[in-house]
């Protein structure tokens, strides 16, 4: 009788232990799945009775998305607003009682709705569910900061761009901008999509949705002579000191390859006899010509994957919403296999042929200078936290590897602060602070009308931001003048905050 009670008692114990773990898998961890069928309405009207975590800006200091509550058929249901309205709306993303998602709405969902979560919160979420308690999902804590976010977004304006700033050493994102921007309130009115799909900014084809920080592809122009000046100066092929004479072009497969158009006045720029810093000072495409047929393509492409080029950056966002930096044929991301052969050195130096990036790409570029060689790896939450306010993850800051060395990134800080003090960067200049940067005026194809870059760090002697800003299409715009000046506002916001 005892060993039949025993038995019983065993089986007992192994079907309430199954009970339990497949409820918990249905109910937590399968929970996101069966919410993406989307002929399943019990589990739809389930996603709607669990309150949405938070999205916030660091420190808490503003609410990105929060919740706004409904009753139905005497059941509290929950939907998304956007109290910051536009303010970083393609980071943030949206999530729309049609289940359509976007941003880190989507790609932290799991966290968001508690379905990605502890074993003791998953029993708890449990039995919330069965007594027909509210579950609430985990809050985000982001790095973005909401007043730099913001002068960010005013500056850029109407104009089709981006600005991206991180902290050079953590990683952390301070501002991903991209203009032109939308209210994610708008997706769920009636025909607010309809609305949003046709916001397109002043350069006329910039889709609002789309983020041009982390998916826009720009040609680099010069800013890229970061690469090819890293590159030149890590393989010892030069000093910062060698010696180049610039006769106002470089001549390449028979043909002369022009510096930029002086913008004060008429014709090429001619700086005849120059070192090194002062070519990179001055941006001479014809001295970063001759070096880029010296290295080579080969080398310049080597050096441009150790900054991350030829990867999807990595970012808490949705894979799908950030693309790999570096040479495109045909829209597609183009690895060749005989650069020496296949590739332009001339004119892959200062950043134009095949190349294209992403602003991300280039806050990086800036970054791990400020670094000292080393790739930050970037991230936009800092932090996780459950509803009764247990922290549920923190982000450790990391590297995705070095780069150059470290006499190289102390060589090219000085390179990049020359181009503040006295070079095609001086509308950068910070009073009291130590600014390093690069302009880029890239070319489109159209006359007279530029992609301007500006890429940089400060303080240069001990950063403490690394910002990327990008224009598209701007008239007569060259970077030092259009770009920059936005540079010096938002790291003057972040440094001075």
């Amino acid at each position: 009788m005892n060993r039949q009670l025993n038995r019983l008692a065993v089986v007992s114990i192994v079907l309430l232990a199954a009970l339990i773990v497949a409820t918990t898998y249905w109910q937590t961890w399968a929970a996101a799945g069966l919410q993406d069928k989307q002929d399943n309405a019990i589990q739809r009207v389930v996603q709607f009775s669990v309150a949405r975590g938070l999205i916030q800006g660091a420190g808490d200091t503003a609410t990105f998305a929060a919740n706004k509550t409904v009753k139905r058929s005497g059941q509290t249901l929950y939907f998304r607003r956007y109290p910051q309205h536009g303010l970083a709306a393609q980071t943030i993303g949206y999530s729309t009682a049609s289940r359509s998602q976007a941003g880190l709405e989507q790609s932290m969902n799991d966290y968001l709705t508690g379905a990605n979560t502890n074993l003791s919160d998953a029993f708890g979420h449990i039995l919330d569910r069965l007594g027909n308690a509210t579950v609430h999902g985990d809050n985000l804590e982001l790095t973005i900061r909401p007043r730099a976010q913001r002068l960010a977004q005013q500056l850029l304006g109407d104009r089709c761009g981006a600005v991206v700033t991180m902290n050079p050493h953590t990683g952390a994102v301070y501002v991903m901008a991209s203009s032109p921007t939308y209210d994610p309130n708008l997706i769920d009115k009636p025909g607010g999509y309809a609305k949003v799909l046709k916001i397109r900014g002043a350069c006329g084809d910039a889709s609002a949705l789309y983020n041009l920080a982390t998916q826009g592809l720009f040609t680099p122009g010069s800013t890229f002579k970061i690469v090819t000046a890293a590159a030149a100066l890590d393989t010892g092929a030069f000093k910062p000191d060698s010696s180049f004479y610039d006769p106002g072009y470089c001549t390449e497969y028979g043909s002369q390859v022009s510096n930029a158009g002086n913008p004060d006045q008429g014709g090429h720029e001619v700086f005849g006899h120059l070192n090194f810093v002062s070519a990179f000072q001055h941006s001479v495409n014809s001295v970063f010509c001759n070096i880029g047929k010296h290295i080579g393509a080969a080398t310049i492409l080597a050096y441009a994957k150790k900054f991350g080029f030829y990867k999807t950056p990595p970012l808490e966002t949705p894979a799908n919403e950030r693309r790999p930096s570096g040479l495109y044929k045909n829209l597609k991301l183009w690895d060749p296999k005989n650069p020496a052969a296949e590739v332009d050195p001339g004119r892959l130096a200062f950043g134009q042929s095949n190349m294209v990036v992403t602003p991300l790409q280039m806050a990086m570029v800036a970054a791990t200078v400020a670094n000292g060689g080393v790739v930050p790896r970037p991230y936009v939450v800092q932090k996780i936290t459950a509803s009764d306010g247990s922290t549920v993850r923190t982000t450790r800051p990391s590297n995705l590897g070095r780069a150059i060395k470290p006499q190289t990134a102390q060589e090219l800080n000085q390179m990049m602060v020359a181009v503040v003090q006295g070079g095609t960067g001086t509308a950068a200049a910070i009073p009291g602070v130590q600014v390093a940067g690069k302009t880029g005026t890239a070319e489109t194809g159209v006359d007279h009308i530029y992609t301007a870059w500006f890429v940089a760090f400060a303080p240069a002697d001990n950063p403490q931001v690394a910002i990327a800003v990008v224009l598209e299409k701007q008239a007569n715009g060259f970077g030092g003048v259009v770009a920059a000046p936005i540079a010096k506002q938002v790291m003057e916001a972040l440094l001075h905050r």
